[in-house]
């Protein structure tokens, strides 16, 4: 293919190669058949296609083909299954071949940093784990039908306040652990075809200008073989953009920004070579990924039954409490709430697939006994309805059990804006409160695409989260309420009590101009568990209709080194008595890090004595592998997992690398991040790489005294040079020990100064320091 390729741009004219690096129209590549170069057709799709057969537009003003709608992404990560992300993927895959698709826009893989960022229903997780393993998936699946994915946005497009324009301030270390490691993930896993650059700006460079993003990190860390699209109109300064490595400006431009591209090569701005290997990338993947349309429909059916399976698998029991779920059939059901018949079933904007069919909990439940239906409110406004309350009331008080379909009309969560807070809509909370004055077996199903306030939840019995669970959404409740499934999804964020709790309340969304992400790596279940934050559900947390136990956590070596991979396994059995799926999720802490350091009193001398040798700041714990295991009551299954090198790893801005910090680590097991069934201490050698230290007198004591050597050489050289230095080295009181404590956290100027310590001793330690550190 390479020498093809470049066979093909020796060919062309300048003009030629600066024209395929722009689209034809809102969704094709261009062709220049005399070359051998056809064009491609992109469509959006993380959860179906918007799959445009007339007129064309990007946001979806024109009428879509009717397709399948499957589970968002905030559903389909909630399932916290891979073999089923992948199946989802191909079906897209297929549908697209059968229209002529070759590059579907999607999996959408931004971190959910805020609820109420407007696009959360489309993405994945909070956790940047679970964000990689779940594209991959989705990538995966879509490639194996010979169709290739784009991953987006990349990178920190995590709100849509402001998203052409804002400039997202974070360290190399947030960005690389949080925001970038999804991506990075699906990358080195899949080779995703294309990859889409944000219209946000990073550290002040737009996104789609950014060599360190689109080049330094994406092609030459991680190896990206695919070509880098623009989001749609967030290409700026066009050369600048060929030259940091963003290849495709989508859509067309009628040639203006390609007559830029010439100008720049002929007046030297820009090396044509650049653009070769632009254009060179483009041509490469529309080769591979060309389909024409099959003429032959897909099945429509077995992939509205896929659909069904994906929004059960990924529904979440968030309470269940005296078991109320599941409903027994001829009991007096009361169904209330909009969304029982017109069910929200995904977000707006881009992502809005026109489903063929559309199920929805009313006419699923016609056939069940005991069922009916009131209104009790309408999602078209927000005011409460005086009869329609009176009549779900009323049939409220007389029934054995009420369900309420409440949940965020579409109009709250689209591509464009942000919510502005976390309630649901007035009239819904006031229906279910008043329910809950009438009735005491109360069901809430909600719909939403990311995390809600519930000021009733300790008020009802039940709450099952259906998300934006796609056309089969009504059918997977249904099933789901019933017992004709289990759940036994979790959630892939966590959510808080109130909005105030977020971590990144006080910084979101900025000022207009910048927004800065000052929280750093303490995004989701990161944050709340190290604050011991009480919050409404935890992050992986999900009830079953059945119970599971975990026991004979084991792990194949409990000493190792960075090159070893660490194998971890834990037995779990379904102790119910009806058939389940667990996700079992490993979680990795630091047990030498600040944040976990343990102080104790030794009692005999009244002194403080630190437990751990301190590192770095991390998580108390982060997700670092998940298996969904199928279990028939009273089966065991050992679960697997494998832990390498990065499992263990923090990016350390110094060393520009991922470094592993020697010492004990705490395997835990277990169904949420609050919820740890099982711990395994084991032990990891020192990282081989040096992280280099250079000291001057701005620098801390407490720098060097992780370096036992290093510190009892600077010890031992002020104690020489300074007498009252002296008694405080050596001195064995409590007065000695505190003042020693206090010595660590003064720079070596403050030392000089408090101490009156020659200029000369200082520089003599100071270089003495450098000196060994040199030899380290």
């Amino acid at each position: 293919m390479e020498n093809k390729i470049r066979q093909i741009i020796e060919t062309l004219t300048l003009e030629e190669k600066a024209s395929l690096c722009s689209g034809a129209d809102c969704w094709h590549t261009k062709a220049i058949p005399e070359r051998g170069i056809p064009a491609i057709r992109m469509c959006d799709g993380p959860s179906g296609l918007r799959f445009q057969s007339g007129e064309d537009d990007h946001m979806g003003v024109h009428a879509s083909t009717q397709m399948v709608s499957y589970p968002t992404g905030c559903a389909m990560a909630s399932s916290f299954d891979r073999e089923l992300m992948e199946r989802v993927g191909a079906a897209i895959g297929k549908e697209s071949r059968a229209v002529g698709v070759s590059l579907v826009l999607g999996p959408a893989s931004n971190i959910k940093r805020h609820p109420l960022c407007g696009r959360n229903f489309e993405y994945l997780s909070e956790d940047p784990y679970l964000t990689g393993e779940m594209s991959a998936a989705e990538i995966r699946g879509i490639q194996s039908q010979n169709v290739g994915a784009c991953m987006k946005h990349y990178a920190c497009n995590n709100q849509e306040t402001w998203r052409m324009k804002i400039d997202a301030r974070i360290d190399e270390r947030t960005l690389r652990e949080i925001y970038l490691a999804g991506f990075e993930m699906a990358v080195k896993q899949e080779q995703p075809c294309a990859l889409m650059a944000s219209y946000n700006r990073v550290n002040g460079e737009h996104v789609t200008e950014s060599r360190h993003l689109l080049t330094d990190i994406l092609r030459e860390e991680w190896g990206f073989e695919g070509f880098v699209v623009s989001d749609w109109g967030a290409s700026n300064h066009r050369p600048a953009g060929v030259e940091a490595g963003m290849d495709l400006e989508m859509p067309g431009c009628n040639g203006i920004t390609d007559e830029q591209l010439v100008e720049a090569v002929r007046l030297g701005r820009l090396e044509e070579s650049v653009l070769d290997e632009a254009a060179g990338r483009i041509i490469g993947k529309v080769l591979q990924y060309e389909n024409t349309p099959t003429g032959e429909d897909f099945a429509r059916e077995e992939h509205h039954e896929l659909a069904v399976e994906a929004a059960a698998e990924s529904a979440v029991l968030l309470k269940n409490e005296n078991q109320l779920l599941p409903l027994k059939e001829g009991r007096k059901v009361v169904f209330t709430g909009r969304f029982a018949e017109a069910p929200r079933f995904q977000g707006g904007g881009s992502a809005c697939v026109n489903p063929f069919k559309l199920t929805n909990a009313r006419q699923e439940a016609a056939g069940i006994s005991g069922v009916s239906y009131v209104p009790g409110f309408t999602e078209e406004e927000d005011c409460v309805n005086e009869a329609w309350q009176k009549e779900a009331l009323d049939a409220a008080a007389c029934a054995d059990a009420v369900v309420i379909f409440a949940g965020l009309p579409e109009i709250f969560e689209s591509e464009s804006y942000d919510r502005p807070d976390m309630r649901l809509p007035f009239c819904q909370n006031q229906l279910i409160e008043a329910v809950c004055a009438v009735q005491k077996n109360v069901v809430v199903v909600l719909c939403a695409g990311s995390a809600v306030e519930m000021p009733w939840a300790g008020r009802v019995s039940s709450i099952l989260q259906m998300h934006t669970g796609g056309q089969g959404t009504g059918t997977a409740a249904v099933d789901l309420l019933y017992g004709r499934k289990n759940p036994c999804g979790k959630l892939a964020e966590t959510y808080p009590v109130r909005l105030q709790d977020v971590p990144s309340y006080l910084n979101y969304p900025g000022d207009g101009k910048t927004v800065h992400y000052q929280e750093g790596i303490f995004v989701g279940y990161r944050y709340y568990d190290v604050k011991d934050m009480e919050v409404l559900f935890p992050f992986g947390h999900g009830l079953s209709y059945t119970t599971f136990a975990y026991h004979n956590l084991r792990a194949d070596k409990t000493d190792f080194d960075e090159e070893d991979i660490l194998e971890v396994s834990v037995d779990v059995t379904n102790t119910g008595e009806r058939f389940g799926k667990e996700v079992v999720q490993l979680y990795v802490s630091d047990m030498t890090d600040q944040q976990n350091k343990k102080w104790e009193v030794d009692r005999k001398s009244n002194v403080f004595v630190q437990e751990n040798e301190g590192t770095v700041s991390r998580p108390r714990r982060e997700l670092k592998g998940f298996v969904k295991t199928a279990l028939q009551p009273g089966e065991t299954k050992t679960v697997v997992f494998q832990l390498d090198r990065r499992s263990f790893a923090w990016y350390n801005e110094e060393i520009k690398d991922w470094y592993c910090s020697g010492g004990k680590y705490c395997i835990q097991v277990g169904a949420s991040s609050r919820d740890i069934r099982d711990t395994l201490e084991v032990c990891l050698q020192k990282d081989e790489k040096k992280v280099p230290v250079c000291v001057s007198m701005d620098t801390l004591m407490s720098e060097i005294s992780p370096y036992q050597g290093l510190w009892q050489m600077a010890l031992d050289y002020l104690a020489q040079a300074c007498p009252k230095l002296d008694e405080i080295i050596h001195g064995t009181d409590s007065n000695a020990f505190y003042l020693r404590e206090e010595l660590k956290e003064l720079p070596l100027y403050a030392v000089r100064g408090l101490y009156a310590v020659r200029q000369e001793d200082m520089d003599g330690v100071i270089e003495l320091l450098n000196r060994e550190i040199s030899r380290m």
